[in-house]
């Protein structure tokens, strides 16, 4: 998770300082580094040693630091090579602007989350889907859309998979067990008290081992996962068109997560694929010489 999308998240009562502190960051991140510290203490009503708590706060060592790092973030981000993941194109873009901006968001959205991911962890969450006898998938919409795609690839390799809703996350829950696995989608991973995190706790009292695909930090969601997967985290959580490039980053892990446990049992995998395809889509015709069968 970058870091203005830590302070973006960030919980803060409306009487903590801290909060004014955000809000002034937040409407000022591209100006952030033209103020001074008692500029800022006096345009939020705080003082300059409110300034350094918030910094440390963030794991820095004072305000400095953390200015530091949120503006040098904040204009990699804006760099005129890369698109904008909130606002890859504006009300004066035509149609082709629009798939060619696009188009290049995805693909930079692909190669970014190829940058992020570790094969060992991949290794890892392949080998514990292959072990698990039920494979649940847990996330708020739009992730379980994402997550039915997956589910029915994992059902095509004859391995049990379920997408949970909100409403019955509780009640499943409490049945599984270390014999199963769960799969977390969430972008930030950090909201403890609503779905799907407010779930955690129950899998793990259950031993269930926990897949989590999220942003980048040190979120809720990451320390209690038994292996984590990093989404390409550009986005702001509210200010932006669509989620483009979270859900392009996803998808691709779901996908490289089935063609890695695919790859476990090639042969077998296979013969199932075909074998299934057959018997399921049968009735299904083609003219076009290059894909008939």
């Amino acid at each position: 998770m970058y870091l203005y999308q830590k302070v973006e998240s960030a919980v803060f009562k409306q009487t903590d300082t801290r909060e004014s502190i955000k809000k002034f960051i937040l409407e000022n991140q591209e100006n952030l580094g033209n103020y001074t510290m008692e500029e800022i203490a006096r345009l939020t009503y705080t003082s300059k040693s409110t300034l350094v708590r918030f910094g440390k706060y963030f794991n820095y060592l004072g305000w400095k630091d953390f200015v530091y790092d949120f503006t040098h973030e904040i204009a990699q981000i804006n760099d005129s090579e890369n698109i904008n993941a909130n606002l890859p194109f504006t009300s004066t873009s035509n149609t082709l602007e629009i798939i060619e901006k696009l188009g290049i968001l995805k693909i930079q959205s692909i190669k970014e989350t190829a940058s992020l991911l570790s094969s060992n962890d991949l290794d890892k969450a392949s080998k514990i889907l292959d072990a698990s006898e039920s494979i649940i998938i847990f996330g708020r919409s739009p992730n379980n859309y994402m997550g039915e795609l997956f589910k029915r690839s994992i059902n095509s390799i004859q391995k049990k998979a379920f997408v949970v809703s909100s409403d019955e996350g509780g009640l499943l829950s409490k049945t599984l067990t270390p014999n199963d696995c769960a799969i977390f989608i969430s972008y930030s991973g950090n909201n403890v008290q609503e779905y799907p995190m407010n779930q955690m706790h129950v899998l793990l009292k259950n031993n269930v081992p926990i897949i989590s695909i999220t942003g980048g930090g040190g979120g809720y969601l990451r320390k209690y996962s038994t292996v984590t997967l990093n989404i390409s985290s550009r986005e702001k959580l509210y200010s932006k068109i669509a989620n483009f490039s979270t859900e392009e980053s996803i998808q691709y892990i779901l996908d490289i997560l089935y063609a890695k446990l695919f790859s476990l049992n090639f042969d077998n995998n296979m013969n199932l694929k075909i074998s299934n395809a057959k018997q399921l889509e049968d009735k299904r015709l083609t003219d076009f010489e290059q894909i008939s069968e």
